[in-house]
């Protein structure tokens, strides 16, 4: 059991929930291909997760099994390696706590190893490959089967090493997919300690790289529970912080204490507000899809509340609102020229990519430089100074060659801002402007969970040369 997790309640009477759209089928019939709210929303119907609601009953879980295996269409994610993944985890931990052995279901999930065997995510890497080594070792303890084991030991003992950075992040830097791949590894940890089969060989490396990624996640997160929404991160997607440390706590696995480092986060806290700041490279250069391009970017809560915040993701769907998500104007940092510091461009690609070039961190400051502007010119350099009731953040940029340059800064929806000469006035205090500058606000769609939004105020700072703001709270 991964106690401590709460199941949202996704199902109910043939009515699904995913990414914030429902859609109600009619009764027995359930249409597994149905993609009139795009591919995610299909995907998440093909998972299964709904099978761990608790109040699903043997008798409704079996249905919704039978329909999928017996459903005479081709069905898009029957054969594709990362719902197989999913969907075989959560129909296993749903038949292992109802204590049901069902010769057909068994027989249906043992097919689809042979076709993830067949199929695992080489060409994708990173959490998908992750995902398929878990499901292919709950099959292995489930079935007892020697290969669908070798093939998990191999991927695991590999990939974990690769992808759980020493600081503990997961290395595509989303804190939501850390949650995520965390949740996995509690739930094959207690897989391993609740049998016999095997001797819990692999117990040692997972419990070794959940307790760091349970001493980064400790870290990040805010002290109201909440995750810093970098790169592709939402709300209601992943199991909360909170449970993962129940959970973990549950398996008598301890966190171990950390330093943010290598990830390229840093967090900044006193009694009055926590900053994340992005002071790193955007994630591993042979995996950077769920990447965005903001290279000093940051976060701010005051009070326990947010203040300045990241946009958000709402959509993976390969459209103008994913290609904003990404860009550098959705994030707190500074556009040139109206260009990205990173090229990101598709729903989940990268080509030329912002580098860190300099980073000199002290007890109460950072300063830091980017070459994402090189190819226009300029460099960016960024400097936080930390006091107890005020933060700077200095901008500097280098250039030869005209140009101009936008610093934004996002407010969270219960933000009601003024702009009085250069001083911008707010409920947490007053951010001031020194140096020329020109202040204009507009606003802009919070994304606070999968397809769905909140109205709030962007404020866009024009400048030349340098700027240096200061936050007085």
């Amino acid at each position: 059991m991964d106690e401590g997790i709460l199941y949202e309640n996704t199902y109910k009477d043939y009515e699904f929930t995913f990414i914030g759209i429902t859609h109600k089928f009619e009764k027995k019939d359930i249409n597994w291909n149905y993609a009139e709210y795009g591919k995610l929303w299909n995907y998440n119907l093909t998972y299964f997760d709904y099978l761990q609601q608790i109040e699903i009953s043997k008798e409704e879980g079996l249905e919704l099994i039978y329909s999928f295996i017996d459903y005479t269409e081709p069905i898009r994610g029957k054969k594709m390696p990362f719902p197989i993944s999913l969907r075989n985890i959560n129909c296993i931990k749903f038949l292992t706590r109802l204590k049901i052995r069902d010769k057909k279901v068994d027989a249906f999930i043992f097919a689809q190893y042979q076709v993830l065997m067949d199929n695992i995510e080489y060409h994708i890497l990173g959490n998908h490959l992750l995902e398929n080594s878990f499901s292919l070792l709950f099959g292995a303890y489930y079935f007892q089967d020697e290969s669908l084991y070798g093939k998990a030991f191999e991927i695991l003992t590999e990939e974990l090493t690769e992808q759980i950075l020493n600081d503990g992040a997961h290395f595509e830097l989303s804190p939501m997919y850390h949650q995520i791949m965390l949740f996995r590894m509690l739930d094959c940890i207690n897989l391993v300690k609740n049998n016999n089969w095997k001797n819990q060989e692999l117990l040692m490396l997972l419990t070794t790289k959940a307790a760091l990624m349970l001493g980064w996640l400790e870290t990040i997160t805010y002290c109201n529970g909440e995750i810093p929404l970098l790169n592709d991160s939402a709300n209601g997607i992943a199991p909360k912080t909170s449970e993962l440390l129940v959970y973990a706590k549950n398996l008598n696995i301890v966190s171990s204490k950390i330093v943010l480092d290598e990830c390229g986060y840093r967090k900044i806290s006193n009694d009055r507000y926590e900053m994340v700041i992005d002071v790193g490279n955007i994630g591993p250069d042979y995996i950077p899809g769920h990447a965005h391009s903001d290279t000093f970017n940051f976060e701010l809560y005051v009070d326990n509340k947010p203040f300045i915040v990241d946009t958000g993701l709402s959509t993976y769907e390969t459209n103008e609102r994913r290609m904003y998500e990404r860009s550098t104007s959705a994030h707190n940092t500074v556009e040139i020229n109206g260009k990205n510091q990173t090229e990101v461009w598709g729903g989940f690609r990268v080509a030329r990519r912002a580098k860190i070039i300099s980073l000199n961190e002290k007890n109460n400051g950072i300063k830091a430089m980017h070459d994402g502007y090189m190819k226009i010119g300029c460099t960016h350099e960024r400097e936080w100074k930390f006091l107890d009731s005020k933060i700077t953040i200095s901008d500097t940029i280098e250039s030869k060659k005209p140009y101009k340059a936008i610093s934004y800064i996002h407010f969270h929806p219960d933000i009601d801002i003024k702009i009085k000469d250069n001083i911008v006035i707010s409920k947490y205090g007053e951010i001031t402007f020194e140096n020329e500058v020109i202040l204009s606000l507009t606003k802009y769609n919070y994304a606070y969970q999968f397809n769905s939004y909140k109205s709030a105020d962007v404020l866009m700072v024009e400048f030349k040369e340098n700027i240096l703001m200061e936050i007085k709270l």
